[in-house]
């Protein structure tokens, strides 16, 4: 038994005689490169001037504005349009066109008649002629799934132009 325990402790001091310490090795190999001379910064790249452009169709429509509202002002620019600032304001021109929900439509007397739902919960029932949203929009027609509207709002240059909106039933159709 005596035998045994030698021979065993003797192939364990010979395994760690043999296992090098991986550290040593990385410690000698960080040596090596810290002792190497720095590589040159290669120059920074020249890069050439873009070529100027001269834009010559400022007569033509604009690349950066939406071709429906290009088209929408160019149709508008011969007429006067403004806003009947004397009318009384009726209870759907207190919200943002965007902020109301058509619920539906229905007919009375022959007349269509569409229901709006206003951010507060309210319903309102609004006919042909009947006016919403804060730009002055003035319905003009009603269909079971759709209100159009027209508005009218500023153009940027002291003057108004019409514009068409539409305000669409979501959900199911009636």
């Amino acid at each position: 038994m005596k035998i045994e325990k030698l021979s065993l402790a003797l192939m364990a001091t010979l395994l760690m005689v043999g296992c090098d310490s991986r550290i040593d090795a990385v410690n000698a190999q960080m040596a090596e490169i810290r002792n190497q001379p720095p590589l040159p910064i290669e120059p920074a790249p020249v890069f050439e001037p873009a070529p100027t452009f001269n834009y010559a169709a400022h007569q033509l429509k604009s690349p950066f504005m939406p071709s429906s509202l290009a088209a929408e002002l160019k149709i508008m620019a011969g007429k006067r349009v403004y806003p009947n600032l004397a009318r009384q304001l009726q209870p759907l021109e207190n919200y943002a066109l965007e902020s109301l929900t058509m619920k539906g439509s229905m007919r009375q007397n022959g007349q269509i008649l569409a229901l709006i739902q206003t951010p507060d919960g309210e319903i309102e029932r609004i006919q042909r002629g009947s006016y919403m949203g804060v730009n002055h929009g003035r319905v003009v027609n009603i269909t079971p799934t759709q209100i159009d509207l027209i508005e009218i709002i500023p153009d940027g240059r002291e003057g108004y132009v019409e514009r068409p909106r539409s305000l669409v039933l979501i959900g199911p159709a009636p």
